[in-house]
């Protein structure tokens, strides 16, 4: 079995057949809609932020609701808040430090006011992650992934290329159904 093919191709069916369609007409409002009255979603700087958010995050004029420690239970989050995520916690620190992929940290991003231009940043993100995991071979899955990757640190290239897809397919599906809730509210 060729493990790098298989690891590639669970994701990239998922964002393939599933996720990319499901994100198919994504609206401004939609993509900035808070779902819940407490919630985390992407501000424009000049907006203020309400009490349950202690902090923010972002180099443009838009940012991410943050907070350290993350309260518990954490807050339902949005759309845009949700694609931020995984832009800049799923991939894009993950592509810099494994594929030679520009710098990505949740302080120093440019947030997507809009739909478009998140999806935009998505596609590009997504397409520099699938492009190094198949750019992976059996020796370097075997490899650990180094102190960048923290609790992963001793953990075999594989473990991480796992983790990603389920984050993936784990956060893109709460996107899908937070469409279908904007669909019916």
């Amino acid at each position: 079995m060729d493990l790098v093919a298989a690891l590639a191709d669970q994701l990239d069916w998922h964002w393939q057949a599933q996720a990319r369609p499901r994100l198919e007409g994504l609206t401004d409002a939609e993509y900035l809609w808070a779902p819940a009255p407490v919630a985390w979603t992407v501000r424009h700087r000049d907006s203020p932020a309400p009490e349950w958010v202690t902090m923010r995050a972002g180099s443009g004029e838009w940012l991410i609701d943050w907070a350290v420690p993350e309260p518990d239970p954490a807050p339902v989050t949005s759309i845009a808040w949700r694609l931020g995520h995984i832009l800049v916690g799923v991939l894009g620190e993950r592509v810099h430090n494994h594929f030679g992929g520009p710098p990505a940290d949740y302080l120093s991003w440019e947030y997507a006011g809009t739909a478009t231009e998140a999806l935009a940043q998505l596609d590009a993100g997504y397409e520099r992650w699938i492009s190094g995991v198949r750019g992976l071979t059996s020796e370097t899955l075997d490899r650990p992934v180094g102190p960048a990757e923290g609790p992963f640190a001793e953990s075999p290239m594989r473990d991480l290329v796992l983790h990603i897809n389920r984050e993936m397919i784990h956060h893109l599906a709460e996107v899908a159904l937070l469409r279908d809730l904007w669909r019916q509210r």
